[in-house]
């Protein structure tokens, strides 16, 4: 029976993404140690040691000092982890390297790795194969059809409504959605995130797509140094394009207009929901939910200069929206016990980083400016709580070969300019 130049073309593609994913680690769907007695699935006896020994345990791990509070007591998460984004210290873990779906939490990969790119004023019209692909039931922000949309906004249909359609428009600009898995699984080995194997790049489940908790937090890091990435993941609203229409009455009947629509970001601890409170001083990152993965988030958040990334990935306690609140007893927990606590392991540096101080590296604002710029540009692509201060520059700026630790940028008050 003859094949239609459609299908063809998408049975090259999905031979092109098994060849993608045929030279890295395959991963069953349901990886782990088994299951326990109430049929729960158990984490490997032993795991990576990617940035210390206690991070490749089983199990809770955290070394308390006098003073220190008690890990929160209700924490139902496959795995967890608190770290200090600035020196890159693990204050406590829990099945830090667990290999588990990572939902759309896995776009911070595919930000770091495709943002930088295109320049964000760049335009492109979507073609139907731009969309081939893209998962039944997908999270989608409404990319049509031959409309024209800038990189801009497609970055903020990725960030705010974890747009598939989106993420699959920027891959097939960066070559396809083979190319860009590849390009992910590439970048991934460089931060040492060997938990992670990418086989799409929009965190929709499939056999073999997985990373950790440790994994997504340094995806965070790293998105973070990125100027561009602070301003999407911590935008609260903005517009986005909508379809072209005719007018089909008044004077200017017979033209068209292109109307915008409101989009909100899905982190309920940025935007709030009906019993989740923005969390103050939260800055993104990224939340993910799919049927394999269960609910996944990763969020950066500042309190007194200190700057925390938290990564909870599959809580089952059936409390409501308990990815956002698991994650607040979190962060909670890791201010109040900043200097209380030894570190239970490190974020390792990206191979080929060198450790250093400075002003920063080329390319990539610093110190006092980056701030300012940040409190001048909140609001401009339509969002609400931009901080483009926060960061991982406060983390360490990779741009150049160079990973700066202990480097402090002020984050602006996100709560009080969301609500002014």
């Amino acid at each position: 029976m003859p094949v239609s130049k459609k299908t063809a073309v998408l049975l090259a593609t999905a031979t092109l993404l098994s060849l993608s994913t045929a030279t890295t680690a395959f991963a069953d769907d349901k990886p782990g140690g088994g299951t326990d007695e109430t049929g729960k699935p158990k984490p490997p006896a032993s795991m990576s040691t990617v940035g210390g020994a206690r991070l490749g345990k089983p199990g809770t791990q955290v070394n308390l000092k006098g003073g220190a509070p008690v890990l929160p007591k209700k924490l139902s998460a496959r795995s967890w982890m608190v770290s200090d984004a600035e020196s890159g210290e693990v204050l406590a873990a829990h099945n830090a390297h667990w290999r588990l779906a990572p939902a759309s939490t896995l776009k911070m990969l595919f930000a770091d790795t495709v943002l930088p790119k295109f320049p964000k004023n760049q335009k492109h019209k979507v073609t139907l194969k731009d969309l081939e692909g893209i998962g039944a039931g997908s999270s989608l922000v409404g990319v049509k059809e031959n409309e024209s949309y800038s990189v801009h906004d497609l970055w903020l249909g990725v960030f705010l409504r974890s747009g598939n359609d989106a993420v699959h428009v920027l891959s097939s600009m960066n070559g396809g959605v083979s190319q860009t898995v590849k390009d992910m699984q590439a970048h991934a080995e460089e931060l040492q995130a060997l938990d992670t194997n990418v086989v799409t790049p929009d965190g929709y489940d499939e056999k073999g797509q997985v990373s950790s908790a440790y994994d997504l937090t340094l995806f965070a890091r790293s998105g973070l140094q990125k100027k561009d990435f602070r301003e999407y993941c911590s935008t609260a609203t903005a517009k986005f394009p909508g379809a072209t229409e005719k007018i089909k009455k008044g004077k200017d009947k017979g033209k068209t207009k292109r109307e915008p629509f409101e989009i909100q970001n899905t982190n309920r601890l940025l935007t709030g929901d009906l019993d989740v409170e923005p969390y103050k001083g939260i800055a993104g990152v990224k939340n993910g939910s799919t049927t394999n993965a269960g609910n996944t988030f990763t969020g950066v958040a500042e309190r007194d200069g200190k700057v925390l990334l938290v990564t909870v990935m599959n809580p089952d306690s059936g409390e409501s929206h308990a990815v956002y609140k698991e994650t607040a007893r979190l962060l909670d927990w890791g201010f109040a016990a900043s200097g209380k606590v030894s570190p239970v392991g490190e974020l390792v540096a990206p191979k080929g980083a060198s450790t250093g101080s400075g002003k920063g590296a080329p390319g990539e604002a610093g110190g006092a400016d980056s701030a300012k710029t940040a409190a001048e540009s909140d609001g401009k692509s339509g969002g609400m709580g931009v901080a483009l201060g926060v960061t991982a520059g406060v983390l360490a700026l990779i741009a150049g070969g160079l990973f700066l630790l202990n480097r402090r940028w002020p984050l602006p008050d996100l709560v009080r300019r969301r609500r002014s």
